[in-house]
């Protein structure tokens, strides 16, 4: 028999967390879709050079380039008050056995792709045997969720206060697509976006994820 699970401990502080979360900000969500084909490109790349490098990652680097031109999205809030942070910490969750971290990847805007992606995996194997710092846990401004994995592509991820954004990734996968005025298959990938309403309004929230979702679709770095 499948045993009642108890909010209590490290559930119990995340459980209290993200209502905390809900009660405290409104939160609103906005969805679209990317054509992933330059992203798979430049994994692919990577990975013929020996260098493996996530779409996480990718969209991290990515996240690094937009975000000077959307202070807001990259802020931190304390008291009624919104803080433009000027370095880019992304925040990325992490799912462990009853348990969810987001330790941040610092500075993105001024590391290059392979950089990112060591980084990140270090958080993960640091994740999964406790070893993450309280800086790592507690040093993100923006934060990101990935559940490209399964069969989701779009969702509404929660905020992680005090931070007034966080974008969702969905699974990657081929979908009809009219391209030159012909029809062609693509590999497309679910975009979502929660931001804190009080301080984001929707116009700009469509402007941010439209200019992640173009800038992803863009050529990336390859080597």
């Amino acid at each position: 028999m499948t045993q009642p699970l108890k909010l209590t401990g490290i559930r119990g502080m995340i459980a209290k967390k993200m209502h905390e979360s809900v009660q405290s900000t409104a939160q609103l969500s906005f969805f679209t879709d990317v054509d992933a084909s330059a992203l798979t490109a430049a994994r692919a790349a990577w990975k013929a050079a020996d260098i493996r490098i996530g779409y996480e990652d990718l969209v991290i680097a990515t996240l690094g380039r937009i975000l000077p031109a959307f202070p807001l999205f990259n802020a931190l809030e304390a008291d009624g008050v919104i803080t433009p942070q000027a370095e880019i910490n992304v925040g990325v969750a992490i799912a462990l056995p009853g348990a969810l971290v987001a330790p941040a990847v610092f500075d993105c805007a001024n590391k290059d792709l392979p950089t990112i992606a060591a980084e990140r995996a270090s958080l993960v194997e640091r994740a999964a045997i406790n070893k993450l710092t309280v800086r790592e846990m507690s040093g993100g401004t923006i934060n990101i969720s990935n559940l490209g994995l399964t069969r989701v592509r779009h969702f509404t991820p929660i905020l992680n206060r005090p931070m007034t954004c966080i974008v969702g990734l969905g699974r990657i996968a081929p979908e009809p697509a009219v391209v030159d005025g012909a029809l062609a298959i693509r590999p497309v990938m679910g975009l979502s976006l929660t931001v804190d309403h009080r301080a984001i309004d929707g116009a700009p929230a469509g402007d941010f994820l439209t200019a992640l979702a173009d800038a992803l679709e863009a050529s990336h770095p390859i080597p």
